[in-house]
């Protein structure tokens, strides 16, 4: 190891010599952020925390009973409530566009799930809390996983806290905040929306906390000419409880709830009036993320549940009332696509199980009050009513490759009555099926049930698309980018009846599946193996090819008959700084991937394997005291 720190030192040494181009510039490309908060809490000092609020019995302290580390730990007692725990405020330590680090070592008096969340207040005064990172304590000190997350310019009072599932007491130590390192995306690879514009649409989706950061912004300009807001035109983000109250209390008519766009929503859909960016409108009617309380008599918590003519009544002026606030005010977006009902099935093609979802997750309130999956078409009569003629509607769901049978029958029967354009295919995959190598479904079963599903003269978007790996398997990169190329290719063959692929997310980092690394670009903004794997050898208007191309990207994997390019070990056809960086980083063993061909065109000191040896000459050509490589 001494000898790799030895090796490294001279690399960087070497650069600075030999270039003019600055630190600075030279670690840009993922230098570490600054500290805004770090402590041990060794000073004694917890006063940047707080409880939140009166309601909040915890006693927060410093401790010296077994710390993580060091003398002291931030000791939590007395908490009557799971939400009850320290908060520290952000206001003057973050500000809005810039992406941060938070991460904590956690310790529960007794099994817990401790989580590290965030709690903000909008425009309208509304209070938010999203669960950020998570870790489960039995007792023991466990770390709550590095998250990042981003603000925009309209969340007041933001903090972060920490909870846990119960009221047991709670240790916290090596709390850190920290800047993340700035990411330049890669612009010399192809981009994708390019690259399939003569098949269909290519985007993806987004939230706003992660469209907030200035790297994701460039990723998806780049590379997507859709957005999907990922949570934000959800149900449970659309309805106003109070204002529903009042305004029954005011009327008596309990069949209109109240509907409004949040700040978060705005801030999506303002990128996307800017950039002029087609989206696909997700979700109006789903058995998930939709209160409880929209299903109810006087609209609380508890009350009793509706009849059918209601909540027929209800489910018409609220999708009315969503497409009423958008055409209001954004009537120069696109919403070319809306998915109208989502996974209304088990995976057998019956309907779910009747009941409150908070209570068990998967059951359906919606079955609860109409007995079956009834309720399903007249929301697409009212969605056909009411939206933009522009606007192609969709039922969607997951795992659908067994459930084709049911999809496509219910898909058949609306068409035929005019109400629906087409089926929506999430297509959230295994690559390796949890634990094994092996995928499931398979590519063969995946590309037989969309051979299936565009057969049947429904228009249809894939639009979830994500594969995940286990990180036990050695191999995964690798088993990734196979199985998406296959995904893809099957995808492609079908493009005169596939009209958008929208892949679930940007970065791995930001994914609801992050721990399983899913999508094409990784938490640095680099194009992985996968990537490479769906834009290599592609004809861009005719789709699969069997040409022979060179790499495209710093993750790429070989392909028939490479072409030996010197120096450039990034393989994206030109010998740079980058290129140097990345070598010097692959030879002090750094956590970056130098593919096989990225690895021999670095090899320039004519023995087997890299070495600083192969870095200084690649350097001395850079500054051009070599001529040659």
């Amino acid at each position: 190891m001494k000898k790799l720190l030895r090796s490294a030192a001279l690399c960087l040494s070497a650069l600075l010599t030999l270039t003019s181009t600055p630190l600075s510039a030279v670690q840009a490309a993922g230098q570490a952020g600054k500290d805004i908060y770090v402590t041990g809490f060794e000073d004694g000092d917890v006063s940047k925390f707080s409880k939140r609020g009166d309601d909040d019995t915890s006693v927060i302290k410093a401790s010296t009973s077994d710390p993580h580390s060091g003398d002291y730990c931030m000791e939590v007692t007395e908490r009557d409530q799971g939400w009850n725990g320290p908060s520290i405020a952000l206001k003057d330590l973050c500000e809005p566009g810039v992406l941060y680090i938070a991460s904590a070592w956690v310790k529960a008096k007794w099994y817990n799930s401790c989580k590290l969340s965030m709690q903000y207040t909008d425009s309208e005064g509304v209070q938010h809390y999203n669960n950020l990172s998570k870790a489960t304590s039995q007792g023991e000190w466990v770390k709550i996983p590095e998250i990042r997350f981003c603000l925009f310019d309209s969340m007041k009072d933001v903090s972060l806290y920490i909870e846990c599932d119960d009221k047991a007491d709670l240790c916290v130590d090596d709390f850190k905040l920290t800047e993340a390192p700035f990411f330049e995306i890669q612009k010399d690879i192809p981009s994708l929306k390019d690259v399939f514009a003569d098949c269909f649409k290519l985007g993806g989706a987004v939230t706003a906390s992660e469209i907030a950061a200035k790297s994701t912004q460039a990723l998806v300009l780049k590379h997507y000419n859709s957005l999907t807001l990922g949570n934000e035109l959800k149900p449970e983000n659309m309805l106003r409880q109070k204002a529903s109250q009042e305004l029954y209390e005011e009327t008596g008519d309990n069949t209109a709830a109240v509907v409004k766009l949040n700040d978060a929503a705005r801030y999506i859909l303002d990128f996307c009036r800017k950039y002029k960016i087609p989206v696909r409108g997700h979700v109006l009617v789903w058995y998930s993320q939709t209160p409880y309380w929209f299903f109810t008599e006087d609209f609380t918590d508890n009350g009793a549940i509706v009849g059918k003519e209601t909540m027929l009544k209800r489910m018409e002026n609220y999708i009315k009332d969503v497409f009423g606030v958008l055409d209001e005010e954004y009537p120069d977006v696109d919403f070319y696509a809306w998915d109208v009902v989502n996974e209304a099935f088990l995976d057998g093609g019956t309907p779910r199980e009747p009941g409150k979802y908070e209570d068990y997750n998967g059951s359906s309130a919606w079955v609860k009050i109409f007995g079956d999956n009834s309720f399903i078409p007249p929301a697409f009569e009212y969605a056909r009513k009411y939206a933009r003629k522009t606007t192609k509607l969709y039922y969607n769901d997951f795992n659908e490759y067994m459930k084709v049978d049911a999809m496509l029958k219910l898909g058949k029967e609306l068409h035929e009555k005019g109400w629906l354009d087409g089926l929506g295919l999430q297509s959230h995959l295994d690559v390796t099926n949890n634990s094994t190598s092996d995928p499931f479904p398979s590519v063969q079963q995946y590309a037989a049930a969309l051979d299936k599903f565009c057969e049947s003269g429904l228009d249809i978007q894939i639009t979830e698309l994500d594969a995940t790996y286990a990180h036990s398997v050695s191999n995964g990169d690798s088993l990734q980018a196979k199985y998406y190329k296959g995904i893809m290719d099957a995808i492609v063959k079908n493009k005169d009846k596939i009209s958008a692929v929208i892949f679930w997310g940007t970065t791995d980092d930001q994914s609801w599946r992050g721990d399983r690394t899913p999508l094409l670009f990784d938490g640095e903004y680099k194009a992985k193996s996968c990537f490479d794997a769906i834009v290599e050898g592609r004809d861009y208007t005719t789709g699969p090819s069997t040409q022979t191309t060179t790499t495209t990207s710093s993750s790429s994997s070989s392909v028939d008959e490479p072409e030996l390019k010197k120096g450039d070990a990034d393989c994206n056809g030109k010998v740079q700084i980058a290129d140097a960086v990345l070598l010097a980083r692959y030879i002090a063993e750094d956590d970056v991937v130098v593919t096989a061909q990225g690895k021999a065109n670095a090899e320039l000191s004519g023995d087997t394997s890299l070495t600083s040896d192969d870095l200084i000459k690649l350097l001395e050509f850079l500054a051009g005291s070599n001529k040659t490589l």
